[in-house]
């Protein structure tokens, strides 16, 4: 049974939240591991709260990768964070939508009395998803260790072909949809051909990504936000390494297409970057901030999940925000500030599209009206994922962690975040500073 508006969750307190700088893959934080990316965040949020691991009740961190030598990664961080061990742990997954995932399960727990001080967030290594072995050399390798002498070994070994050695990228495989056959970046070419969108509005909005991406870090707003890592050669990677101050315009439009080479408009330039990061939030109820005396940062309100088409999956969060706004009685309006997950140019504006059609409202939604439009003042204010990047399990929780920071910074109160999660599905949050209001 789905939830409505009698059900709708107490609101949850966000004590406090940092992130590690932000890296493009195979860059600076290669050499990090993700299970140490994440316990950087989650020290770093429990330091920005005032508290101390033996008072973390439960961790929960958003992973895609799943990294084979750290199986349940929350538990890892959280033990290696010096949260005690009588203290429960589990990880999450909803592809892009982890670090938002992971969030609802602290809620969750809170709301169950299982737990009432939870850090949760998400953490990606995207450099280190492994390669795999072609499936016939993996059976040759297998058949290989069975035979018990010589001849019989040489016997298999013929079967051996050099095309065999080539390794199949674990990465590439998990940013394709196993249903409909489009990898994302097809996905977003859909909605390119589907919304008219061209070549010049997807870079000019990558553009402005960087911009303001770079403007924030000029102004230190995201310093505020960040736990600088420190990598085994002592080097500190203290800022996120994918916002360009001298992005141009025409650079980005020399850049070939990359996933429809011949008639394709989404390129590297308009898509957000293959990324290393991780994000922890402090959350508890409201009544045990009050009892410790501390001011969170803001709070939880509401949230919601949908589907979608998996070949229009970036469209997830028109269809995650229409639920979430018609169970309360809100309008798209009424939000101060708004965070879409960049994952594609195309795909954000295919959203703001979306959501001011009537057209598209009555076909997929029954409603007369369209649900309202996002401008781009309102809209990723300090830059998004082009510019900063998207470590998928750990998107989510950044995107709330600079939403609440965006809102107090400009003495605004409601916000909304909202992204696209792979396979078709999306995932939206209301925040809000204060609950008064």
């Amino acid at each position: 049974m789905s939830r409505t508006m009698n059900t709708r969750p107490e609101p949850l307190a966000v004590i406090a939240g940092m992130r590690t700088p932000f890296a493009k893959a195979f860059g600076p934080l290669a050499s990090v591991p993700a299970d140490e990316l994440g316990r950087i965040a989650l020290a770093g949020a429990l330091e920005r709260a005032g508290l101390k691991p033996d008072q973390v009740d439960e961790v929960i961190f958003g992973n895609v990768a799943s990294p084979p030598e750290t199986a349940n990664i929350s538990r890892v961080i959280a033990l290696r964070a010096g949260v005690p061990q009588d203290r429960v742990a589990h990880t999450v997954h909803r592809n892009c939508a982890s670090g938002m995932e992971a969030i609802v399960s602290a809620w969750q727990a809170i709301r169950e009395e299982r737990a009432e001080v939870v850090v949760a967030g998400g953490t990606e290594s995207m450099s280190n998803v492994p390669l795999l072995w072609d499936p016939r050399m993996k059976d040759l390798l297998l058949d290989l260790s069975r035979q018990k002498s010589i001849l019989g070994k040489l016997r298999v070994m013929t079967r051996f072909r050099p095309a065999m050695l080539k390794p199949v990228p674990a990465l590439q495989l998990g940013l394709t949809d196993p249903t409909c056959g489009l990898n994302m970046g097809q996905t977003a070419e859909l909605l390119a051909r589907d919304f008219h969108i061209t070549r010049d509005e997807q870079d000019q909005f990558a553009l402005l990504s960087h911009q303001r991406a770079a403007a924030t870090w000029e102004r230190c707003f995201y310093k505020g936000e960040t736990a600088p890592v420190t990598l085994p050669d002592g080097k500190r990677i203290e800022k996120d390494s994918g916002p360009r101050a001298n992005q141009t315009i025409e650079a980005l439009a020399r850049l070939k297409p990359l996933f429809e080479p011949s008639t394709g408009s989404v390129t590297a330039g308009n898509s957000c970057p293959i990324t290393d990061g991780a994000c922890a939030l402090v959350l508890m109820p409201p009544v045990r901030a009050r009892a410790m005396g501390i001011t969170p940062l803001g709070y939880l309100r509401d949230y919601s999940v949908a589907g979608c088409e998996p070949r229009r999956m970036g469209l997830g969060p028109v269809y995650a925000t229409q639920k979430l706004i018609s169970r309360n009685g809100m309008s798209l309006s009424g939000f101060d500030l708004y965070e879409i997950n960049e994952a594609f140019a195309a795909q954000v504006i295919a959203c703001q599209r979306a959501f001011a059609s009537d057209q598209y409202a009555e076909e997929h939604f029954s409603r007369t009206k369209a649900l309202g439009e996002i401008p781009m003042g309102k809209l990723n204010v300090n830059g998004g994922a082009i510019a900063l990047g998207h470590p998928v399990g750990t998107t989510g929780a950044r995107l709330i962690l600079t939403l609440l920071r965006a809102l107090k910074e400009k003495n605004l109160n409601r916000g909304l975040a909202t992204l696209c999660i792979g396979g078709g599905q999306g995932m939206a949050m209301w925040v809000d500073v204060n609950l008064n209001e």
